[in-house]
């Protein structure tokens, strides 16, 4: 038969009594805590990897695993001083009925309260008796002084070297996919790699669990162990994501052909003459003579006033349109005034030879 010894991965079930009362406290059985009234709906079962001797379990019942026999059942008495220590007087502290009360707290025999202490230290305990203003709280374990027993069954012992470590990753991590986590073993070193787990755990958790693997996997014999990610690079705070803002581009990105750009000039050309061309006329339409016998004289200062702001202005097409407009009103309006004085004449003529 195969025997446990220090340093040996296995899987172990067993269930724990108080030895006085037959209390069970703990158990790897389902059944067995459903029927101690100690069933945790959020807790796992079954058998527990655990490596011998690395006190993954009450120190006296890690020390007589060593020896045992796989596939064998053994009952274990473990002494208070090795299970969850001797009751020590010092931890029962005597409170006030106030200083509970002002916390909204309304304390009873056998109530389990949790103290801060003024280091930040949280001390579990339990209220043993209430009287006269005074509450009576029991820091120590509840099974401090109790002799324990311990049904075990050593189920498997682990020997593959991957296997191992994926145990260990277990006994940690329990609820980890260990099938996505990559392993690699030498003979005195490993790398674990959670790459494929890091959108799927919490980080806290990874940090914790590498932190207590590297202990673990060191006390196997692992001289060198490696993480991906690494405890640091765990630890390091998210990068906050830079949004590159992109410039305005203020020219085109395809050059433009000579015709286009002709095209443009023309286009932008026209926009900027066709208002001068609107003005230019309305100003034309608004001039006219107020008498018939102020026509030439009116005519002249015109032209006069037109043919210097010919000479001024660029010869644009719009200038052009407007100017021959006023010349052309303006020789209509000369022809008419001369036929005007002719005829004015010929009457004079004619009374002078009558």
């Amino acid at each position: 038969m195969m025997k446990v010894q220090k340093g040996d991965v296995i899987r172990l079930h067993y269930t724990g009594k108080v030895k006085e009362t037959g209390e069970v406290f703990d158990t790897t059985y389902e059944e067995v805590a459903k029927e101690a009234g100690i069933y945790n709906e959020n807790g796992i079962y079954g058998p527990v990897p655990i490596a011998v001797g690395a006190g993954h379990v009450l120190k006296g019942l890690d020390e007589q695993l060593e020896g045992l026999e796989v596939g064998e059942k053994y009952e274990i008495i473990v002494p208070p001083e090795k299970g969850f220590g001797k009751r020590d007087p010092k931890l029962i502290k005597t409170f006030t009925l106030g200083q509970f009360r002002r916390q909204g707290i309304y304390p009873f025999p056998g109530m389990p309260v949790e103290i801060e202490t003024e280091g930040g230290r949280k001390l579990k305990g339990r209220v043993m008796t209430v009287s006269g203003g005074r509450v009576r709280v029991d820091f120590n374990h509840p099974y401090a002084g109790k002799h324990l027993v311990y049904e075990v069954e050593i189920v498997e012992k682990i020997e593959d070297p991957i296997e191992k470590v994926k145990a260990l990753i277990e006994l940690r991590m329990p609820r980890v996919d260990t099938e996505k986590v990559i392993i690699e073993v030498g003979e005195k070193d490993v790398t674990v790699d959670f790459g494929q787990l890091i959108n799927e755990v919490d980080r806290n958790t990874l940090v914790l669990g590498e932190i207590l693997l590297e202990s673990d996997l060191k006390f196997i014999g692992y001289e060198e162990v490696t993480f991906k990610p690494s405890v640091d690079e765990l630890l390091k705070p998210p990068e906050e994501e830079v949004v590159e803002l992109e410039e305005e581009v203020s020219e085109p990105l395809v050059e433009k052909t000579g015709e286009e750009k002709e095209a443009e000039e023309e286009a932008a050309e026209e926009t900027t003459e066709e208002p001068m061309e609107k003005v230019e006329e309305a100003t034309v339409v608004e001039e006219a003579p107020a008498e018939a016998g102020d026509v030439e004289v009116a005519e002249e200062k015109k032209e006069e006033v037109t043919e210097e702001g010919e000479e001024e202005k660029p010869k644009k097409k719009t200038t052009r349109k407007s100017t021959k407009g006023r010349k052309t009103r303006r020789t209509t309006t000369k022809k008419t005034t001369s036929k005007k004085k002719a005829k004015a004449a010929e009457e004079v003529d004619e009374k002078r030879e009558e």
